[in-house]
């Protein structure tokens, strides 16, 4: 860890975070609810909203994955996603579900606001996410897709989605966390 140049627990806890936050709606594996952990702690997201039927830490099978960053990174669990995009949306997140609707933005043409928090709602593998929660959303963002599959493991969705806000929010605003 020392020679990876790696912060600690404690440190991560204290650390400034990307104003990323990731919602997971009804999720049924712990190893992509694991996985979510990793990569968001990978990039010190804010923190996790757990819903619905998405198992919550302490969880053998999520820390299967997540190695630890169930601990790291902060999480809550809530029954309805709903109330949580309600709940976002009046602390001044705005809310996108990533989801292959009608009038979805293509993530490689949306480009984060300026000193805006962001929530991203994943949904369940099978299902996707609510269209309750879609209702609600502010936006959709849809991951371009050209083989024969329609979709992804939510885990890579998660991955894809992260990293391409993380990377554009550090080239549009180069002396902040992100």
């Amino acid at each position: 860890m020392e020679e990876l140049d790696r912060i600690s627990a404690e440190e991560y806890k204290n650390a400034e975070k990307s104003p990323i936050t990731v919602v997971l709606d009804n999720i049924r594996s712990c190893s992509n609810i694991g996985s979510v952990f990793r990569t968001s702690d990978a990039l010190l997201i804010e923190k996790i909203y757990l819903c619905g039927i998405s198992a919550t830490p302490p969880n053998r099978e999520i820390h299967k994955t997540a190695l630890d960053a169930e601990k790291s990174v902060e999480w809550e669990y809530f029954e309805k996603t709903e109330e949580v995009i309600k709940i976002l949306q009046s602390r001044g997140y705005l809310v996108y579900s990533i989801e292959q609707v009608e009038n979805s933005i293509k993530l490689p043409d949306f480009y984060p606001p300026e000193n805006g928090k962001l929530a991203f709602i994943f949904g369940n593998e099978v299902k996707g996410v609510q269209q309750e929660a879609i209702n609600l959303c502010d936006g959709s963002i849809e991951i371009p897709q050209y083989g024969t599959k329609h979709s992804f493991n939510i885990s890579v969705s998660a991955g894809i989605v992260l990293w391409d806000i993380f990377q554009k929010m550090n080239r549009a605003f180069p002396n902040s966390v992100v």
